[in-house]
């Protein structure tokens, strides 16, 4: 499960979506390793955010633009020439998808169109990671985890999208990529509920409740009994990176789409968070259910990562107890001012370290 690297070192990668919480996260860490990174995105989804939090303008080549304009993205992938592309730009909310689906698809499946269609006119690029999302399963309320084979839904617009971008992936692939000489190598890789430090995203559980506890209020939360598969950040990376460095090295044996998710035992409910969090936070932290406005959301959702495990040599590293504390130190840090690029760098350091010693 070691890290290789060596293999990043002067590689030249495409992040979509580089201004957000995975973005930021997986920027630092390609940067770390010696790749030439270049992001492509909006601006950052909210103030604050990790991404100005660390300062990452100031290390690797960062582009404002929208996946949706196909012109000024080509423009940006033809310049920075990457190798290897990881595309995670997109609408993430549910309740954002119910307001504005029309954005929500607009993004999440034609972004991935125009980004696929450039890729087929970039000589340089020789792998794709499609991140997508758990909720593009159709969710049968299972008690055990989905497998990669399952078939695609969505009650949502959000999940719907993301089995779109599924959908639109493996046509790409089929029709355009596959087996065919010097072809880039496309996969998609889909997750769960990602938790770490520095995501201030609205309308999510750990922000929602970072943010109340700094400023004393009482967390209020929606579905307490829903069961969600969380995962920590560079548990979730690592996997990303593993994947992308097999499609390069390896081509078509790679080729489709992968799950990552966390162990059984992470798992939890809504509430376990929440009460578990606080445990950690201290002092007087309440909450409370919102039992008005619900919208739809599965209270199941598991992913099976028995292929990630066998054919990758991944398995999360992290448990949910531990990715909460993770949280807690980095947030303590930054209300104390500290240097948040330096803090966030040693979390990596420190997780690579323990990566040596499994």
């Amino acid at each position: 499960m070691v890290m290789n690297k060596n293999f990043w070192k002067n590689k030249k990668v495409f992040v979509t979506g580089h201004t957000g919480f995975k973005g930021s996260w997986l920027c630092l860490w390609l940067h770390s390793m010696g790749a030439n990174v270049t992001g492509y995105s909006l601006s950052p989804p909210s103030s604050p955010n990790l991404f100005e939090s660390i300062g990452l303008d100031s290390f690797i080549n960062s582009i404002v633009g929208d996946i949706r304009n196909y012109s000024d993205m080509k423009e940006a992938i033809k310049d920075s020439s990457p190798e290897i592309i990881i595309h995670l730009a997109a609408q993430a909310l549910v309740r954002d998808s119910y307001e504005d689906p029309l954005t929500t698809y607009s993004t999440n499946v034609m972004g991935t169109v125009n980004l696929l269609e450039i890729v087929r006119q970039t000589p340089s690029v020789k792998s794709v990671v499609i991140v997508s999302s758990d909720k593009c399963y159709e969710n049968k309320e299972w008690f055990w985890g989905y497998r990669e084979n399952e078939p695609l839904g969505g009650y949502d617009p959000y999940s719907n999208s993301k089995a779109c971008t599924e959908l639109v992936t493996s046509a790409y692939r089929s029709s355009f990529f596959q087996n065919k000489e010097k072809a880039p190598h496309i996969c998609s890789a889909r997750a769960g509920n990602v938790i770490g430090g520095g995501d201030w995203s609205k309308d999510r559980l750990i922000p929602d409740i970072i943010r109340a506890f700094e400023k004393g209020e009482r967390v209020v939360i929606r579905n307490p009994v829903s069961y969600r598969p969380w995962q920590y950040i560079l548990d979730l990376l690592r996997g990303y990176l593993t994947l992308a460095e097999n499609l390069y090295l390896k081509g078509n044996d790679y080729s489709e789409a992968w799950n990552f998710g966390p162990s059984d035992g992470d798992t939890k409910t809504v509430e376990w968070i929440v009460e578990n969090l606080a445990d950690f936070w201290g002092g007087n932290c309440l909450w409370e259910i919102d039992s008005e406005g619900n919208l739809h959301e599965a209270r199941h959702l598991k992913l099976d990562s028995s292929k990630a495990k066998t054919r990758l040599a991944w398995q999360p590293i992290i448990s949910i107890d531990h990715a909460l504390r993770l949280i807690v130190e980095w947030h303590a840090s930054y209300r104390k001012a500290g240097n948040m690029y330096e803090e966030s760098l040693k979390e990596i350091r420190n997780y690579e370290e323990l990566l040596n010693e499994k």
